[in-house]
């Protein structure tokens, strides 16, 4: 096949037998050229989960007739599931406060194209990077958030985020924590770097608080945003050793380095539906 244009199937479901059969079959039926495969059971849950790329021009229809062909199927099984398309690139809202650290690599791997995405805004509770995105192009919205216009400021970021028809809102150390109401409107959709190793160490200062308990590694965690603070879902982490002669500076700097890389491979996997939830917890197909 001449093109590379892919569609993307992922889904989850109740495991029994015939789940991985009657997919294939399917896509076979049709023609359809499957590129890359991979299926996990979680044996404690007795859920099963799909992830395949087929070759979008093998088949001789599109994604809307895919849908139509592919929902009998779906129903037998009870899955939860969606397919996308290659050709539609994800449209990626950044919020950022005034560290600029996770802000610069997403916005490099924007420009050189080892990220390809639409970045339709920038929202920050700041002006400091309005000369920045400005710089780059890309529309700067300023929302100030205090305790007191903490509702009408989110509402005021979901509402940019569907102007911008938005596909995923990424926190690249958004110093802010968001609403309820915008946590259960975006579930799945809002991804956070967190500086530390979660679990361990929630909230605010969390290398200094690795400082004081005298830690021999630290780490960076990305997750999906929910109500509970620091508490949704693990996409990726890392982590980096240290010893006792590394003051918090130091810790804050390592971990800087750790953060920028553990976003971009957790976004990464969320852009190329490698990721699936059940409950609290993620199957990562890398």
């Amino acid at each position: 096949m001449s093109s590379s244009r892919r569609y993307t199937l992922t889904l989850s479901c109740p495991d029994q037998v015939g789940i991985v059969a009657a997919v294939s079959g399917f896509i076979a039926e049709h023609h359809g050229w499957i590129i890359e495969a991979n299926h996990h059971a979680d044996a404690a849950a007795r859920q099963f989960f799909m992830r395949q790329e087929i070759l979008a021009d093998s088949l001789p229809f599109g994604l809307e007739a895919f849908k139509s062909q592919f929902t009998p199927i779906a129903e037998r099984f009870d899955m939860r599931w969606q397919i996308s398309d290659s050709a539609r690139k994800k449209r990626v809202v950044i919020l950022v406060s005034k560290q600029e650290h996770c802000l610069y690599d997403l916005l490099s791997r924007w420009k050189s194209g080892d990220l390809d995405i639409d970045i339709p805004c920038i929202v920050s509770n700041h002006e400091t990077f309005r000369g920045l995105s400005e710089w780059h192009g890309i529309p700067f919205h300023h929302v100030p958030v205090s305790a007191e216009t903490k509702e009408a400021a989110f509402r005021e970021v979901m509402r940019l985020f569907e102007e911008a028809r938005g596909d995923v809102m990424v926190l690249a150390r958004y110093m802010q924590v968001l609403s309820a109401e915008t946590c259960a409107r975006y579930s799945g959709r809002i991804i956070n770097i967190h500086h530390s190793f979660l679990p361990s160490f929630v909230g605010a200062k969390p290398y200094h608080q690795a400082y004081q308990k005298g830690v021999k590694l630290i780490g960076a965690t990305c997750h999906y945003v929910t109500s509970e603070l620091d508490q949704g879902p693990i996409i990726e982490q890392d982590v980096i050793r240290v010893d006792h002669s590394d003051q918090p500076d130091d810790l804050v700097r390592y971990g800087k380095d750790i953060e920028k890389a553990v976003l971009a491979r957790g976004l990464r996997y969320h852009l190329e539906d490698r990721v699936l939830t059940h409950g609290n917890k993620t199957v990562v197909f890398r």
